[in-house]
């Protein structure tokens, strides 16, 4: 086992580095940055929490004794009434989610459209440009839609864009260095979103409760499993709402970068 007892890793990158069961004792982390990690079951004791912004999945976090978790979740959906939509339990109520999401993501790219187009890709704080957050989209309709439900063992476009800390996985294609126009993503973006309308048009109840057959070839999700369809598409309602918050998030940064009015 690694032992830095006293030593100096300011600045240091861990990547995919595995620190499962490390032990920090009167360590200083100030200005760290952690993005996409696993901090399951991390204890933190006697520490001191300043000025820390976190954004994911927070469930069964307790700080000072105050499972945190569900208080987040009700003020979330006071701030954003349509985000209670996007927890449907039948098939009209994932058609109406669909259609909240359509609307939302209309005004985005409205949005986004106003703003020069090379600055759609630029990345804020390191996260996904504007026409990469599109381009990942349409890698999850492909992989939990077109895949997972449709069958397809390789739907996958050259420009679709898998998730930064998952595996390079053979014939899945990770091309960081495209820049494809908004005008060409957004064709690809209208087709699968297509793809999902389709499905919603004829979901019933016995649909929404079957599994998936299972896909073989490699791929996302993995080869030779089954999938609740209600999952599937729960999956896809989460990718294009949270992903949609942080293009709205990224964009008002765009925005004071061209010199652009702010929203209110």
């Amino acid at each position: 086992m690694a032992d830095f007892s006293a030593a100096d890793l300011r600045g240091a990158r861990f990547d995919r580095a595995d620190l499962t069961g490390a032990q920090f004792f009167a360590s200083d982390l100030s200005d760290a940055r952690f993005r996409g990690a696993d901090m399951t079951r991390v204890t933190m004791s006697g520490v001191e929490l300043v000025d820390v912004d976190i954004s994911g999945e927070i469930m069964n976090v307790t700080v000072n004794g105050v499972d945190i978790g569900p208080l987040i979740e009700a003020e979330l959906d006071r701030r954003e009434p349509d985000r209670v939509k996007m927890r449907p339990e039948d098939p009209a109520g994932f058609r109406e989610a669909w259609q909240i999401l359509e609307r939302l993501w209309g005004e985005t790219v409205a949005r986004a459209r106003r703003l020069p187009p090379e600055l759609l890709h630029e990345s804020v704080d390191g996260e996904w440009s504007f026409i990469e957050t599109l381009r990942h989209l349409v890698f999850a309709t492909d992989a939990w839609v077109r895949r997972a439900i449709g069958g397809d063992p390789s739907p996958w476009d050259p420009l679709g864009l898998p998730w930064d800390e998952g595996p390079d996985i053979l014939g899945v294609p990770r091309d960081r260095a495209a820049r494809p126009s908004l005008d060409v993503v957004l064709e690809l973006r209208r087709d699968r979103m297509s793809a999902v309308a389709a499905v919603l048009g004829d979901l019933t109840d016995q649909s929404l409760d079957a599994r998936t057959t299972p896909v073989e070839g490699p791929g996302w999700p993995s080869p030779g499993s089954s999938y609740p369809v209600r999952k599937c598409l729960q999956v896809v309602l989460n990718e294009e709402w949270c992903h949609r918050q942080f293009a709205e998030r990224d964009l008002a940064v765009l925005e004071a970068r061209a010199g652009q009015p702010q929203r209110p």
